[in-house]
């Protein structure tokens, strides 16, 4: 079902302007995969997709077209973000990253650029970050998806 799913995500993008994880999601749905966002999240990152400027000037996704973009796409600093994250937590609908110091910023960054549609924003200051969650209910899945996408403890 996930090989199905990936060749579907390939196709729309390819014969789609998607612009958003939600429009993806909605198009899965009513092609029967039943998803949701986090799940759509991790197959963008899987299949390396990357956004590009579409002839209207909006910004769509679409398959890399080389390794370099690839890899780009997956995230360009996933293994520093290994080495400066010491632990995730929450509070309400606030994810709390503790970090070595001075390496907040870099990875509030890195997370912004990951554009998990749950997470609102992050706020770094020195070796803490915020990162608001839409709701209190999605909390658990996205500071699941971070610690999993991450690969940390």
């Amino acid at each position: 079902m996930k090989s199905e799913r990936l060749n579907r995500i390939i196709e729309l993008v390819t014969t789609s302007n998607i612009e958003t994880q939600e429009e993806l999601v909605s198009h899965l749905n009513n092609d029967g995969f039943y998803v949701t966002q986090a799940t759509i999240s991790r197959d963008i990152r899987e299949l390396g997709l990357i956004k590009i400027k579409g002839n209207d000037g909006r910004l769509r996704y679409a398959p890399a077209v080389n390794k370099e973009e690839t890899e780009r796409g997956k995230g360009k600093y996933i293994d520093a973000l290994r080495d400066a994250i010491l632990s995730v937590d929450n509070a309400e609908n606030i994810i709390v990253i503790k970090t070595v110091s001075g390496m907040a910023m870099a990875v509030a960054a890195s997370i912004d650029s990951l554009n998990i549609h749950e997470i609102a924003g992050c706020i770094a200051g020195d070796d803490t970050i915020m990162c608001a969650v839409r709701s209190t209910s999605l909390v658990d899945d996205v500071r699941k998806a971070l610690i999993e996408y991450l690969n940390i403890a």
